[in-house]
C-alpha cells in the first residue's frame, strides 16, 4: 500500500468551498510536490489528510487505513508557522517535542546531539528558541520533524529564511530520507527546489487539481514548438521560424505550426552552420505554473 491515497476531497466553511476535488497518491521515497497558489487549498488539504479537519466527502488512507493516535507517531508534519517553545532552551525544547512523538529522553537527546552538529546548531543550544536567528528556527523546526524517524513527512515551505547554504543542508537531508524509503509531501513556492527534489507533482487551484503527474512528462507536455540553438557567430534566416530571442547564452527560435526541429536541423546543416547546442525548449516550472493557473482562471 502507498502511504498516502487521496480521493476527491472536499471541505467547506460556511460558504467558502475551501478544497472542491482533489486527488493524489504518494509513494515511498518520494519526494512529492504539493503545489498551488496562495488560497488555492494546499494547508487545508494538509489538514485533511492528518485528521485535524474532517472531509464533507472523499476519502484519505494513510500509513494503509485512516489515521490513528499511534499513526502520529510515524508521521512528522512542519506547517509554514513555527511551532516551539520560544521561551525554553533550544535543546530543552527539541528533546520535549520529540518524547511526544514516542522517544526516550536519552534517545532524543542522542539523536539531536547529531543534528545539532549537522546544523551547525550545537553552540546554540542553551539559547533560548526565541534569541535564535529566523534562520536557526527554521532549522530546529526541520530537526524536530524528523528526529523521531518518521515514516512519513509533510514539509510547508521547509526552505523559507534559509541562505544558499543552509538551503542545501536541508535539500541533502530530504534526498537522504528519500533514499531510506521516507515518504515525503513538500509544499513550496519555490518551483526550483521543486524541480530539484520531487518527481511527481500536484498543482491544486481553487481547491481542485488542475495538473498532476511526473514532472518530466508535464514539462515535455508543456514544451510547445520552440528550441535552443547555440552556434559560435550569427544564425542565418531559417524558414519557419517565427521569432528569435536570446536565451542564456543561446538563441530561443519560436516554430511556426507544422515545422519540426527536424526541418530546422536540416537547414543549419546544408548552409554548414557549426551547431553547439540543439534541444527542445522545456519550460521551467515556474512557466508551467503561470500558464496553469492563468488558464484555469480564465476558463
Amino acid at each position: 500500500m502507498r502511504p498516502i491515497e487521496v480521493s476527491h476531497l472536499a471541505k467547506a466553511f460556511g460558504a467558502t468551498q475551501a478544497v472542491t476535488d482533489v486527488s493524489f497518491e504518494v509513494e515511498r521515497g518520494e519526494v512529492f510536490g504539493l503545489l498551488g497558489p496562495n488560497g488555492a487549498g494546499k494547508t487545508t488539504t494538509i489538514r485533511l489528510i492528518l485528521d485535524i479537519f474532517r472531509p464533507d466527502c472523499g476519502t484519505v488512507v494513510i500509513l494503509d487505513g485512516p489515521m490513528t493516535e499511534q499513526k502520529k507517531n510515524r508521521i512528522g508534519y512542519m506547517p509554514e508557522e513555527r511551532g516551539l517553545y520560544q521561551d525554553v532552551t533550544l535543546e530543552h525544547c527539541l528533546i520535549y517535542l520529540a518524547t511526544l512523538k514516542g522517544l526516550s529522553t536519552a534517545e532524543a537527546r542522542r539523536r539531536l546531539a547529531v543534528y545539532l552538529e549537522r546544523f551547525d546548531l550545537a553552540a546554540h543550544k542553551t539559547k533560548r528558541v526565541k534569541e535564535l536567528s529566523k534562520g536557526m528556527q527554521q532549522k530546529a523546526q526541520i530537526i524536530s520533524t524528523i528526529l523521531h524517524g518518521p515514516e512519513l513527512l509533510i514539509i510547508d515551505e521547509p526552505f523559507a529564511g534559509l541562505d544558499p547554504v543552509n538551503t542545501q543542508l536541508v535539500k541533502d537531508l530530504l534526498r537522504e530520507l528519500r533514499e531510506q524509503g521516507t515518504a515525503i509531501i513538500m509544499s513550496t513556492h519555490q518551483m526550483q527546489q521543486v524541480e530539484e527534489l520531487c518527481n511527481r507533482i500536484v498543482l491544486i487551484d481553487h481547491g481542485r487539481n488542475v495538473l498532476y503527474g511526473n514532472l518530466a512528462d508535464i514539462r515535455r507536455r508543456y514544451a510547445g514548438d520552440a528550441l535552443l540553438v547555440q552556434t559560435p557567430g550569427a544564425l542565418p534566416t531559417l524558414a519557419g521560424v517565427t521569432q528569435i530571442a536570446p536565451h542564456n547564452g543561446a538563441v530561443k527560435l519560436t516554430l511556426a505550426q507544422g515545422v519540426s526541429p527536424q526541418d530546422v536541423l536540416t537547414q543549419l546543416v546544408a548552409q554548414r552552420v557549426p551547431v553547439e547546442r540543439f534541444e527542445i525548449a522545456v519550460p521551467t516550472l515556474d512557466e508551467i505554473f503561470i500558464r496553469t493557473v492563468s488558464e484555469n482562471a480564465a476558463a
